[in-house]
This record gives C-alpha cells, structure tokens and sequence, in this order.
C-alpha cells in the first residue's frame, strides 16, 4: 500500500468497519498460492448466483459504514510483514474495525500486535485444523504454524479459544498446555455446545477448519473437519463485541469452481454483517 493509500486508512470517518487484503504467503510452509486470494473472495463475494444479504438480515450493500480498503501491497520480507502491524494500527486508531482477507495464517500475529494496543483484554476464538502453536516450526518464527506461539508469547490476548483442531502432535499439546489454551478438539466438537467468551472477541477463520468436502481450495486438506454451517451456528450466536476477524489460508491454485472463495465469501458477509448489527459495542 502507499503512502496516499495509508493516508486514506487515516481518514476514515463514519466508517465502522473495513475490509483490507493482506496477500502474502511468504511464510507458508507447504505451499504457496494464498496470496492470489483476497481478490479471488472479493470476486466471489460479488458473483451473480448470490446477493449481499446475510442469513440474520444485514443488507450490506444497504451499509455506508462499511469500506473496502483494498489491499496491501506484496508483503516481502520480515520488515514488510511485520510493517503489517502499523498499518492496522492506523485503521483501528479511527475506531474503525477491521476484517482482513489474507494470505496465510502468518498475517494475524502482526494484526493481532495492532489489536492488542486498543483491547488489551481481547478473546481470540480460533478455528483450524491445527492449533499453530509451533515454537519455531522450520526455523521460521514466523511462519504461519506459528503465529499464536508468537501472540501468546507477547500475551496479546487475555484467552485462546481453538476450534475444530485435528493434528495436535506432541509439541503442540505442550504448547497449549503451557499457554492455557483452550481447545475443543474436532472429535469432540458439539455442533450446539455453547463457547464461553470474555470481553471482545477477535475471530481468526482458518478455512481448512472446514471438511475438504466443503472447502477443497486449502493448502492442507485435513479430514473429519467442521461443517459450513457448525462454525455459522457458533458465530451467530456470539453475544459479546465481535471487534475484528480474519479469513485466511484460501489456495485458489486448489480450490474447484471457487468453492472454497464463495464459502470465505459467505464468513465475509456473515461476519461483517453481524459486526454492524451490534454496532460494534467496545
């Protein structure tokens, strides 16, 4: 992004909500391709086949208070990555929430670095196959199996809630016990068990949470996830102060007929939409 792009985050009156694109995989582990992905929701999330109403009545296109920003120029190198943290931190100095499209994974430590400055009491509720807690998974501190090691280190939330996690391994299940994770298993998931949440809440939407069924364009297929509609049903019954979220790890080099798009598409709008039915409540 450029300086008169940031210039225009800084101005942001009236606006209660944002959307950025942040398109880097440069700390995927596997495979890259989840940069290409921010324009591929935003064509997705304006396709014909379906409109801007949300499931609990939010006509977005009815919503002035919401603006897309576009998205970030390339993140490159561990300067620009970790620059990612003064540019929300400009948007959210506006009171404006933010709902990122990434990218991989890695990008929500940087936002999160942001957040914690203006919510320091935030619960972060997580879904994912995988719980991301890696100290240094490949010699990347960084890397997008990292990032919640990362934001537990700085204490930049008050509680992590995962959902939907399928791979713990040994390290990992050290690492949650160490940081007083909580975790409901996919195994043990309850479609209408009801997620205990403190303060406001930080929604980071890995999209391999889901079935490959539901969501082939993932860099990591993992079976025996969460259905579309089980992670739905949780965030429509948020009560607290939903104050930001991010939708990350689409592969389009992956996905079918951009199944896996119109489905981050689908959180988009029932994220925001909620997020400006409760106005936003801090």
């Amino acid at each position: 992004m450029m300086k008169d792009e940031l210039h225009m985050m800084k101005n942001l009156k009236d606006k209660t909500l944002a959307i950025l694109g942040i398109p880097s995989d440069e700390n995927s582990s596997f495979l890259r391709g989840t940069a290409s992905a921010p324009s591929k929701i935003r064509e997705a999330l304006r396709c014909g086949s379906a409109n801007m109403w949300t499931e609990l009545g939010v006509d977005l296109e009815k919503h002035a208070e919401l603006i897309d920003l576009g998205d970030l120029q390339p993140v490159e190198g561990v300067e620009a990555y970790l620059g990612i943290q003064t540019q929300v931190q400009a948007i959210l100095e506006q009171q404006t929430k933010l709902l990122t499209l990434g990218g991989d994974h890695a990008v929500t430590y940087p936002i999160l670095k942001a957040y914690a400055q203006q919510y320091p009491n935030l619960h972060i509720l997580h879904f994912d196959a995988h719980a991301d807690l890696y100290q240094d998974f490949e010699g990347n501190p960084y890397s997008h199996a990292s990032p919640f090691c990362r934001i537990l280190e700085e204490k930049l939330c008050s509680r992590l809630t995962q959902v939907g996690i399928r791979t713990l391994n040994a390290h990992q299940r050290q690492q949650a016990d160490r940081f007083q994770v909580e975790i409901i298993e996919a195994k043990d998931f309850n479609p209408h068990q009801t997620i205990q949440l403190e303060g406001p809440v930080y929604i980071s939407l890995d999209l391999d949470v889901f079935d490959p069924a539901f969501a082939p364009g993932v860099s990591h297929h993992e079976p025996g996830g969460l259905s579309v509609r089980d992670v739905l049903r949780i965030i429509h019954n948020i009560k607290n102060p939903i104050v930001g979220a991010d939708i990350v790890e689409l592969n389009p080099t992956r996905d079918r007929h951009n199944q896996t798009a119109m489905v981050a598409a689908k959180f988009l709008k029932e994220i925001a939409g909620k997020i400006l039915q409760d106005g936003v409540v801090s």
